[in-house]
């Protein structure tokens, strides 16, 4: 479970209220407009932003003080951040370890995360050598092998045309399901949620909205999101 307890997060004259609680398994989906404070309630949640006041809490553990990389998450932004000069299979690789030094175990597992999601066959390839779609999958792959309980995405592909998007949100939502994972996905399009997420929370005037079924969500909006879809 993820709480937001009273969080405050300000970024020069913007400030996101947040206090709500998200549960695991499953994906829930952030969505508003942009500058609404998606992103930037992802960044504070990653560790990548201190909160002016309130808690960020996973699984009951306070995540003060807790660097980016020691959370229980993963995150994948809009930039895939590939290494253009690493094959896949090492792009891939650093899920498991930053010196890519990795035993024959670490490698079958490696190779299987690529097979998982499509890529098998390709790792010796580099990111150029790539479609967009397929460098997303790896982006995937990666932070799938690091195997922590929540993925967080920030749009990440959002570069990516409709049927390209929707075949990486349905291995989002396949893969959320086969591992175990829970998902937080920000998006700014209402139908990625109506899609895969089983929740969807609504960040509007600078507060995050208590998630809500995502059926329910659309069936009976509240205001804000009326005047945000447009109805």
């Amino acid at each position: 479970m993820l709480t937001l307890d009273d969080l405050r997060i300000s970024l020069g004259d913007f400030t996101l209220r947040a206090d709500a609680t998200i549960a695991s398994g499953g994906v829930t989906a952030l969505i508003g407009a942009s500058g609404s404070g998606k992103s930037t309630l992802l960044a504070a949640i990653a560790g990548f932003l201190a909160p002016v006041s309130g808690r960020i809490l996973i699984d009951e553990r306070d995540m003060a003080g807790i660097a980016p990389g020691e959370r229980p998450l993963s995150i994948l932004f809009q930039d895939q951040n590939l290494f253009p000069h690493l094959s896949i299979a090492r792009n891939v690789g650093l899920g498991l370890r930053p010196d890519l030094r990795l035993n024959e175990t670490q490698v079958e597992r490696r190779d299987e995360v690529l097979r998982q999601v499509g890529l098998a066959g390709l790792g010796d390839r580099l990111p150029r050598d790539l479609s967009g779609g397929q460098q997303s999958r790896a982006a995937l792959a990666r932070a799938l092998l690091r195997a922590r309980p929540w993925l967080l995405l920030d749009e990440p592909f959002s570069a990516l045309g409709p049927a390209l998007r929707s075949e990486m949100l349905d291995l989002v939502e396949r893969t959320a399901r086969d591992e175990g994972l829970s998902v937080l996905m920000v998006t700014h399009d209402p139908e990625d949620a109506k899609r895969i997420a089983d929740r969807t929370a609504f960040i509007a005037e600078g507060k995050l909205q208590e998630p809500r079924p995502t059926a329910d969500l659309f069936s009976d909006p509240p205001n804000a999101l009326r005047e945000y879809l447009g109805e």
